[in-house]
């Protein structure tokens, strides 16, 4: 009798005021899209087919065909709503300048 080999990972899925988490058990060789058609994505209001930004493993974003390993998190990233990079020069540019950099009298 052969035995199948299987992984265990979890997808996960964040809002501000809300998080999801579904741990899963797929075949050996599952891809990031075996993945996201196993979760119930639809209990977030998601559509595998037609994700608002793009998903990764581990904080590093993922093609859908990414060959998955065993403990893996697949994470559904959602849209940033500013550019961190322009939001910070926004806050530097309403921010006094250190009193070290400004004119002695």
């Amino acid at each position: 009798m052969v035995e199948e080999a299987w992984i265990e990972v979890e997808v996960v899925h964040a809002l501000p005021h809300r998080a999801w988490r579904w741990p899963l058990r797929l075949p050996a060789g599952a891809t990031l899209m075996d993945a996201l058609r196993a979760a119930p994505l639809v209990e977030a209001g998601l559509d595998p087919g037609s994700l608002p930004a793009g998903v990764g493993v581990f904080g590093r974003e993922r093609p859908l065909d990414h060959p998955l390993r065993d403990g893996d998190r697949i994470e559904i990233y959602r849209p940033l709503l500013c550019d961190p990079r322009d939001r910070r020069r926004q806050r530097a540019g309403q921010r006094p300048a250190p009193s070290s950099l400004r004119e002695r009298r």
